[in-house]
């Protein structure tokens, strides 16, 4: 019998995955609906809806294996990277839903939000003033206008699969919708800056480094402290604090 492996839980929600079936559990049941709609007009390998009964999506489990993990070692190629930005182009590319997703919060909302974690952040003394203040700033950058593209609005290493040096699944489409495309290329290059060469030659042009920069500062400001609040390490090697460090 297939043994249950727990791949993430958390209050918000829960993955489980019995044998080559992945069970998503979703009290949020918009967050689902968004989900099954971008994988059915992503035009990107994406994995086989199952079956759904509120609360649970049935998913099938997608070949190949991921090119890393945020604060791990890259396992792809610089062809598999490069590979993985042709992808991301593609659905950057594609006509874009019709509802915001993570990517596309507008920039007076954003900044609000930046500003009130950044004094949390330095309240709660979770980070010192000095790396907070140093990366907003950077993080300025990215609080500009932007064209909406269609975006994946959590684009990890960890949710993109590859067999060889071809993408064969992109996984977790619950905040895709309209957004800024940078951030989806600054949320998969994370902590993984060496690659980000390989994408941009996949990608094609329309890449601002300094905008890139700014996402992993504004994002990494902006997650520290839920991560700390719901079990995971962002000050673990290589995840989002040592991002923020590498800013100074």
């Amino acid at each position: 019998m297939d043994e249950v492996e727990v791949v993430v839980a958390h209050s918000e929600r829960a993955t489980l995955r019995v044998g080559d079936v992945f069970l998503k559990v979703d009290a949020d049941q918009a967050r689902i609906d968004v989900e099954v709609e971008a994988m059915s007009l992503a035009p990107v390998p994406t994995p086989q809806v199952l079956w759904r009964r509120p609360p649970v999506l049935a998913l099938a489990a997608v070949p190949g294996t991921t090119l890393g993990r945020l604060g791990g070692p890259s396992t792809g190629s610089p062809a598999a990277w490069a590979a993985a930005g042709a992808a991301i182009r593609r659905l950057h590319d594609a006509p874009p839903p019709p509802r915001p997703g993570r990517a596309g919060r507008g920039i007076a909302a954003l900044e609000a939000e930046l500003d009130d974690e950044c004094g949390l952040l330095v309240a709660n003394g979770l980070l010192p003033a000095d790396l907070v203040t140093r990366n907003r700033r950077v993080a300025e950058a990215a609080l500009r206008p932007w064209t909406p593209a269609f975006t994946h609005g959590d684009l990890q290493i960890a949710h993109v699969f590859v067999d060889g040096d071809e993408v064969t699944g992109i996984i977790d489409w619950s905040e895709a919708g309209r957004g800024d495309a940078l951030y989806d290329l600054a949320t998969f290059t994370l902590g993984h800056g060496e690659h980000l060469g390989d994408v941009a030659a996949g990608y094609g042009a329309g890449i601002d480094l300094d905008v890139i920069h700014a996402w992993w500062s504004l994002r990494s400001l902006l997650v520290v402290r839920w991560l700390a609040e719901h079990g995971f390490d962002p000050f673990a090697p290589g995840c989002e604090v040592d991002v923020l460090r590498s800013r100074m």
